[in-house]
């Protein structure tokens, strides 16, 4: 079979250029179709399907890298199942064990084909993930202020924009990656694309505002801030590291006179003050979600096996709103300690790669800092269903096989031109 050098200068075999463009094409429309799940089963699981079907057909390659995640969402899975035997009865049940399972079958998935034809395949993936993203939230904005006839109901939740999703908070969650790609193109970008992104990153960023998600306004305020000092970090001149410095001011300048204008609007303004308040009367007390927290954990001590998947509002007013509390209600101890052990260990390795120079280190940091944003959203809220997170999972360990490749390479290629050198 035929190689090809590509840009990192690695022999591959070959790809047939029709096929490359039908993978790249399918990780466009799975992207594209994580902003519409108003439904379920949603356009997303027929788009993951299709995707793993030509992957699997053309080409899709296990690497031993992705041994621990593989083995970490089985063991983690492999709770929540066995906890649930007693409620196999409850088609909820099945339905969320069979999520779980399939949630971590997309992580997998995404890894593996990431992890080749990188740079291009992730540029498409971003590409389709910011065109849904773009849709769903200038459609959560007309329906919040009532542009679309008759759309508001469909479009909002409790007076909060949710788009395309059953839920604000997800809403916000979904679009701080699109929102960080955009951001990017404004610090990095020439002027055509700089202002290309700035109008996406405005629109995304309103969205999230109106979504009224607490976690959302505050995984992008953090979030961006990072891509800005990693763009400024990573940065190759001084004209680049000055750009990147006048551009974040000009940008937050704007930030500030953009949320002035929104917050002049009485609907907004009012319930911006609701949500800004820390004093959420769910939030305190014995049964708040703060209380929660610690009674349930005690509760996990004495449970080896938990108590099942959406056991826990059986016992207190309302759900867990926290991930790792979750994996041991619903999962035991094996879920428990499992899912924190995956999610640590993805910011550990994350973190590892942060500076490696590659083709794809643009991409990569803004991957990390949305997986970096999810992963402390996971301790205030459930994000353990969330399609958009097992995306980024699955693209971060994606990127560790590639970027492990690549370096390894580039290792190996210094040491043969050392030695023709030594030789001459």
């Amino acid at each position: 079979m035929a190689y090809r050098v590509d840009v990192d200068n690695s022999p591959q075999f070959r790809i047939a250029p029709g096929v490359a463009a039908l993978q790249r094409a399918v990780l466009w429309t799975v992207s594209f179709a994580g902003a519409f799940v108003l439904i379920e089963p949603s356009p997303y699981e027929f788009a993951t399907l299709t995707a793993f079907i030509v992957f699997v057909a053309t080409g899709l390659r296990m690497r031993p890298l992705f041994l621990p995640l593989m083995l970490l969402l089985i063991l983690i899975n492999l709770g929540y199942s066995s906890a649930s035997v007693d409620l196999l009865n409850q088609a909820t049940i099945v339905n969320w064990i069979a999520t779980s399972w399939y949630m971590a079958t997309t992580a997998l998935f995404f890894a593996m084909a990431l992890s080749e034809d990188t740079a291009d395949r992730l540029d498409l993936l971003g590409r389709g993930y910011i065109a849904g993203a773009v849709v769903t939230a200038l459609a959560a904005i007309l329906g919040y202020f009532h542009a679309i006839p008759g759309a508001y109901d469909l479009l909002t939740l409790y007076g909060r924009a949710k788009g395309f999703f059953k839920d604000p908070n997800v809403l916000g969650a979904f679009l701080i990656l699109p929102a960080l790609i955009a951001l990017q193109s404004v610090l990095l970008d020439r002027f055509g694309k700089a202002v290309r992104g700035a109008l996406i990153f405005g629109i995304l960023a309103i969205a999230v505002l109106l979504s009224f998600s607490r976690a959302g306004w505050g995984q992008l305020a953090l979030t961006s801030m990072f891509v800005a000092a990693m763009s400024f970090l990573t940065s190759r001149t001084r004209t680049e590291r000055t750009r990147i410095v006048v551009i974040a001011c000009l940008a937050m300048a704007a930030a500030a006179v953009l949320l002035s204008i929104l917050l002049s609007l009485d609907s907004v303004s009012d319930l911006f003050k609701q949500r800004a308040s820390f004093d959420q009367s769910y939030d305190e007390g014995r049964f708040g979600r703060f209380g929660r927290y610690v009674l349930g954990f005690e509760m996990a001590l004495d449970l080896p096996m938990g108590i099942g998947p959406l056991q826990f509002n059986r016992y207190f007013p309302e759900d867990t709103h926290n991930s790792y509390l979750n994996a041991f209600m619903s999962g035991g101890w094996l879920s428990g300690i499992c899912y924190p052990a995956l999610t640590f260990l993805t910011v550990a390795v994350g973190l590892r790669y942060l500076f490696a120079r590659t083709p794809w280190q643009r991409a990569y940091i803004a991957f990390f800092a949305a997986f970096l944003g999810a992963f402390a959203e996971s301790f205030i809220i459930d994000t353990d269903h969330w399609r958009h997170f097992f995306l980024i999972l699955g693209a971060m360990w994606g990127m560790f096989a590639a970027t492990q490749a690549y370096l390894r390479r580039r290792g190996a290629d210094r040491g043969s031109h050392l030695e023709s050198v030594s030789l001459v």
